[in-house]
């Protein structure tokens, strides 16, 4: 008997997507061709030490580090070749989308990555005017990825060119096809080809399927994706400030418009019963979620 996959049950129950994105201000993407397995950046034909050393100097900088690679088959012969790699600052109204190709990846290490995570461009690659489009892939992960991701990838490559790019673990194998879009830093999930054809083609926010900007914390991406749906803004105005929490699973937090207008919005967890496998192979458990129980424009003080 074959058992129902994560993404299956998820799909199923209509497991709300707001608020699971990973949290990253920035993003470093370093092609890597050949297999990746279950921890990427250290279990792949990238020499280990170096994974382990990006690893290290990415932490507390806001930075994540992904590995990508090119959509087909995916030959590592070993031998010396040039290296695409990626930088996005995602703040939001100066977001930024850089390349560069490397001789060797190591170089990787003259990054200012404190830099990168505060926003300033390194001068390390040139400008590009994106969107790029990432879709994780990584089965030894979850193979929900795989079995999910492959197919659309392969499927946008012939169009778009080196605007989509398969990648390893972004987090939310149960929402599989999972993608990232650079350099806004927005996540979604339950892709399909003609969804991610509309998220290229779109130079907006689009609300659908959006698990939150990467920039924000997770109550701070549900806050913002509810104000963005009820007011209909696809633009990059919106600014969340840090929420204020106040128990284990309540939050308050201040949605700002570039227009002035403000939002308070309460957010809290809840239990998403019943028990089901949140990722291929676990044992089943109560997923929980963060939803918004009340949205209240504020009235500017006269």
């Amino acid at each position: 008997m074959i058992e129902p996959r994560c993404s299956a049950f998820s799909a199923a129950l209509a497991e709300p997507q707001s608020g699971t994105a990973a949290t990253a201000r920035a993003w470093v993407c370093l092609e890597q061709p050949g297999p990746w397995g279950r921890d990427a950046l250290l279990e792949s034909h990238l020499d280990p030490e170096l994974g382990a050393e990006l690893v290290r100097r990415s932490s507390g900088t806001g930075v994540r580090v992904l590995l990508i690679r090119r959509p087909g088959t995916h030959p590592d012969r070993h031998v010396p070749q040039r290296r695409r790699v990626y930088l996005a600052s995602c703040a939001p109204g100066a977001s930024w989308l850089e390349r560069a190709d490397l001789t060797d990846p190591e170089e990787l290490l003259e990054l200012d990555f404190t830099a990168l995570g505060q926003g300033r461009s390194t001068g390390f690659g040139t400008p590009e005017t994106g969107p790029l489009l990432l879709v994780c892939t990584n089965g030894k992960r979850d193979v929900c990825c795989a079995l999910a991701g492959r197919p659309i990838v392969a499927d946008l490559a012939a169009r778009h060119g080196d605007a989509v790019w398969e990648c390893t673990h972004t987090g939310g194998h149960r929402f599989s096809p999972t993608g990232v879009l650079l350099p806004s830093g927005y996540l979604y999930g339950r892709l399909d080809t003609g969804f991610a054809e509309e998220l290229l083609a779109a130079r907006a926010v689009v609300v659908d399927r959006c698990r939150g900007r990467s920039y924000w914390s997770k109550a701070g991406q549900v806050a913002e994706v509810a104000v963005r749906a009820r007011l209909g803004e696809r633009g990059d105005a919106l600014v969340v400030e840090p929420e204020r929490r106040h128990d284990a699973t309540t939050w308050t937090v201040l949605v700002r418009h570039a227009d002035g207008r403000e939002w308070q919005v309460s957010v809290t967890e809840r239990a998403l019963p019943p028990a089901r496998p949140t990722g291929c192979g676990k044992e089943p458990a109560i997923p929980t979620a963060l939803v918004v129980t009340a949205v209240d424009q504020l009235v500017p003080v006269a």
